[in-house]
């Protein structure tokens, strides 16, 4: 058996895409194997096609399995290529509000920018952002009744944290440190976050220093990938997390080691991702 794919990135968040129509296996496992770098492919995550639950709601299912083989409810960035991959190859056409996905994190509409017959683009509309604790979740053990979880602060590997959590269809928490971001020792406290037991379905961890009103410098650190380029659920809870704290205006650049991202909301608090969507290579992975 082989199994034929696309590489693509965006913004330097990369994501193997695969069409796995009518297809029973153990993507988990497959992602395990086809992102590692020396030995796979090397990716952040597979993004994978399959049939919607509900096709009087969407056109297709979006799957998003992280390198370590768990899968994510949601990504960002991983939807953008997602819908380039089913875009291009017509496995789906937008409809005239675009293209509409069911994922683990709810229905996604996305709003391509086309270049002739390719996608180059695409503007995602992320749902509402969502504090409460139990929706994250966040175990309330340990944060008591509080309605949201606002500058909590966290003791992991001898520093304080301030974290603010929120879901945008997975779960985050944002921290606005004051040395710049590239002093922050990501690598050394970002496994002890995502895995810290307040959180338990673990938790995406982002830090964030403010440039302006309409411009935030982000790292991430993805749950199951550990330290990447750029994420856009974590770009969008960034700027998300500024907003609440009435840092940033309506409209926001999220600089990220891959690049920029642009997020913004509309009058009903719903998000909006933008950014690019590229096609790297196809290839076929041997099993």
């Amino acid at each position: 058996m082989t199994t034929p794919f696309a590489k693509l990135q965006g913004a330097g968040n990369d994501y193997i895409a695969i069409d796995g129509r009518g297809i029973d296996r153990d993507w988990g496992n497959l992602s395990l194997q086809m992102s590692r770098l020396a030995f796979g492919v090397g990716s952040d995550g597979i993004v994978l096609v399959q049939e919607p639950q509900d096709a009087s709601r969407a056109q297709v299912r979006m799957r998003v399995y992280n390198p370590d083989g768990s899968e994510a409810e949601m990504s960002g960035n991983g939807i953008r290529l997602f819908s380039k991959f089913v875009i291009d190859r017509k496995i789906a056409i937008p409809g005239p509000d675009g293209l509409i996905v069911e994922t683990g994190g709810g229905i996604r509409t996305v709003v391509p920018t086309m270049s002739g017959d390719k996608m180059i683009a695409a503007k995602v509309a992320m749902g509402v952002p969502e504090f409460a604790p139990a929706k994250i979740p966040v175990d309330t053990n340990v944060i008591g009744n509080a309605a949201k979880v606002i500058d909590f602060p966290l003791e992991v590997g001898g520093r304080t944290l301030k974290i603010t959590c929120l879901s945008v269809g997975n779960p985050h928490a944002v921290v606005f440190p004051d040395e710049p971001v590239e002093r922050f020792p990501l690598l050394e406290l970002g496994p002890l976050v995502e895995k810290h037991p307040m959180f338990p379905n673990r938790i995406n961890f982002e830090i964030v220093n403010v440039l302006s009103r309409n411009r935030i410098r982000a790292r991430i650190f993805e749950r199951g990938a550990g330290e990447t380029l750029s994420s856009g659920t974590g770009s969008t809870a960034s700027a998300t997390a500024a907003r609440a704290h009435g840092l940033v205006d309506d409209e926001v650049e999220v600089v990220v080691d891959g690049g920029i991202l642009k997020i913004s909301w509309d009058k009903s608090g719903e998000a909006f991702l933008e950014g690019p969507a590229v096609e790297v290579f196809e290839g076929v992975w041997p099993d």
